[in-house]
This record gives C-alpha cells, structure tokens and sequence, in this order.
C-alpha cells in the first residue's frame, strides 16, 4: 500500500536526520510517519469494529508521545511517557476485546515480570526523581501488554498478537538504553524500524478484528 511506502520513507529520512543531527528533520519526518501508521489503519478498517477503535486509540496515543518526545525537554518527556503509557494500555484492552488465553498470558507474566524488576533496578537510578513514577508505570505497563499479547496469539493462532507487542517492546528497550544507560545512534538505529514495524502490525490487526 502507498502509506506503507511512504512511512518506510519517512523513517529512512528519519533514521539520517537522527544520524546526521539534523532536527528539522526529525521534526519534519517523525510525526508524519507515526501520522501514515494511524492513516493506514483507518484505510484497513479500524473504524468498524470494536477492537480496531481500540487500537485505533492507541496508535493515536503513540503519536502524540512520538511528537512530544522529539524535544529535548524534561515536561515534554514526561507528558510523552503518559501518551506511551496510554497507548500501551489501549493496546492491553484492545487484546481482551479481541480475546485473551489468560492461561499463557499469566505464564507470560512470570518471566516478564522478573525482567521488569531487573529492568526497573538498573534504570531507576539513572532516572530523575521527578520521572520515576511514571518510568515505573511504563515498565510495567508494557510488560503487561506484551503477556497479554502472547495470550492472544494463544487463543487466536495469529502471530502478529504476539510480533507486534514483541517489536515494541524491544524497541522501548533501545530507548531507554539511549537515554539512560548509553546513549548513541545504534540504539536508534534498532529502536526506530522496530517501533514503526510494531505500529504498522497494529495497524494490520484491525482486519482481524
């Protein structure tokens, strides 16, 4: 589909402006490629049915975090964890909406919850006091996500349930290794298509819905 062409493009103009230090750049090219993600959405079909709004939901969220998370600035960081933190609890609820084995979901959450322990010990002490709680909450949101992810792909056999939680989840990883463990374009590099794959599979599911 021509959005998806053009958010791989988006992302490549993305990846240099990054790479480069060239800000307009990023400006220019970040928020119209997580724009192309909620465009193709509504092209699949999100509209119409009660997952897809959910969903739908939360790739708005997202690129209202990806905006907000383009200045260098402490507020906007935090407000744009909030947008992230929505988004992935969207996401959550728009897993139960389509149907969750809460069996391997509850399975799930034993390893990822350890992992969100490990986690939250090396990275809360690099993190400002002020976005402690919030960093917290988004580690523990995701996680939940991603095991009610595997839950879904569980009870319905589509593999995307569990891809797409699962690129998110490590593109968040590079995240927050560039910003609070060791910054550097590698993270990005790996982070970004990542996160875009992961918002582009969301916006596919809605067919499934």
């Amino acid at each position: 589909m021509p959005v998806v062409w053009t958010l791989a493009a988006l992302v490549m103009l993305l990846l240099w402006s990054e790479g480069t230090g060239w800000r307009l750049g990023v400006w220019l090219a970040k928020p119209l490629a997580s724009a192309a993600f909620v465009v193709l959405a509504l092209q699949l079909g999100g509209r119409d049915t009660g997952y897809g709004l959910w969903v739908l939901a939360g790739l708005l969220a997202c690129w209202i975090g990806d905006v907000l998370l383009i200045p260098k600035h402490r507020l906007a960081f935090k407000i744009g964890i909030v947008a992230f933190l929505l988004g992935h609890v969207l996401y959550s609820i728009a897993f139960l909406v389509h149907g969750v084995a809460f069996a391997w979901a509850f399975v799930a959450a034993v390893p990822l919850g350890t992992m969100a322990w490990t986690l939250g010990r090396l990275i809360l002490i690099r993190v400002h006091r002020g976005l402690r709680k919030p960093v917290s909450a988004y580690i523990l949101v995701i996680s939940g996500m991603l095991a009610l992810g595997i839950g879904a792909w569980a009870r319905s056999g589509d593999p995307v349930f569990v891809v797409a939680p699962s690129a998110f989840y490590v593109s968040d990883l590079a995240v927050a290794r560039n910003r609070f463990l060791r910054p550097g374009f590698v993270n990005r590099l790996i982070g970004l298509p990542l996160y875009y794959l992961a918002q582009v599979l969301f916006a596919w599911s809605v067919t499934l819905g």
